[in-house]
């Protein structure tokens, strides 16, 4: 008798790293079954997916229920940058909140193993550095940021709650700064705003000096330990963390992008965004000891073919 195709469901599948995580699930032999509601994603992401003969493409927004039948989840259905997420601050907190109550609801029903993006923003502004799972974090509950993060720590609450409560078997990933191919060139993270200017040879901008620090995960490693942490015995529930422990200052960034895009850019500097951390730098002793896990691409490696992605899209007229 032959044996039936995993049956997996990502939603926010048409997303940044929806995308990346939909192919490598094919790869892998699953029958995927990619959900977005395209309010920040693009189908262009997925669309030499469409004539996969074990992909599948839904519209939905999963403040609502969805009724299907699958054997895993991945939700990573939430806008992630500020400019996105701050855009609608409710339908934000919704997401986060109704979608985890709802693919928590369907993961239930369907006895399916479930995985939760979570995020580095569960710890706000650190008074710990790096920040470690132990960590319970320093986040303002009522400043412009709090729909995203209040939003993803009560997402995390409900996914141990179940767990706690039903059995469920869950996985809780807090992903750092990602970057790679498919980000969206208006979304205002830093690595999408740096190439784009410097490949426009428009003024690059620094917030603050330049002195606040991030590390940055490229997207292929961050798709390997999220896959490690869903295929981990069950024993293993997280939150663990996600990223690339080596940190770089945004001064220092910018330097590297001007320096691979051949930009003469200025560098000008405007005042730093309300709540915006000042260092985020992902402990990752967790990842390597349960996961085997650690970022393997290095920045100027990672940074090299993400201008390769985003000189295509401004040669298309499509950034």
């Amino acid at each position: 008798m032959k044996t039936l195709n995993k049956r997996v469901l990502v939603t926010g599948g048409a997303g940044f790293l929806g995308s990346h995580l939909c192919e490598r699930l094919l790869e892998q032999g699953c029958d995927v079954l990619c959900v977005d509601n395209f309010y920040t994603a693009t189908k262009d992401n997925i669309r030499h997916l469409l004539g996969h003969p074990h992909f599948e493409l839904m519209r939905h927004d999963v403040t609502f229920p969805l009724y299907v039948e699958v054997d895993e989840i991945y939700n990573l259905a939430c806008p992630a940058s500020p400019i996105h997420y701050q855009s609608d601050p409710v339908q934000t907190t919704k997401t986060s909140v109704h979608g985890a109550i709802n693919m928590l609801g369907l993961a239930k029903r369907t006895g399916a193993r479930i995985f939760q993006a979570s995020t580095s923003e569960v710890y706000g502004d650190p008074e710990v550095h790096p920040q470690d799972e132990g960590y319970w974090g320093r986040v303002n509950p009522i400043g412009p940021r709090a729909c995203y993060d209040e939003g993803k720590r009560c997402a995390e609450t409900l996914f141990f709650d179940y767990h706690r409560q039903h059995g469920l078997r869950v996985k809780v990933a807090r992903i750092f700064n990602t970057y790679g191919p498919r980000m969206h060139p208006d979304d205002g993270r830093v690595v999408s705003n740096f190439i784009i200017q410097a490949l426009r040879n428009e003024p690059i901008t620094l917030y603050g000096d330049g002195s606040q620090s991030r590390a940055f995960c490229y997207v292929d490693d961050m798709i390997e330990g999220i896959v490690r942490l869903m295929e981990s015995p069950e024993a293993v529930t997280g939150p663990i963390n996600l990223g690339n422990p080596v940190e770089f200052s945004m001064r220092e960034l910018a330097e590297c992008v001007r320096e691979l895009t051949g930009s003469n850019a200025p560098l000008i500097e405007r005042p730093l965004p309300v709540d915006d951390p000042r260092q985020r730098r992902p402990d990752i002793r967790l990842a390597r000891e349960l996961l085997a896990w650690e970022p393997r691409v290095q920045l100027v490696e990672g940074l090299r073919r993400t201008v390769e992605y985003f000189e295509a899209l401004l040669r298309r007229g499509l950034a």
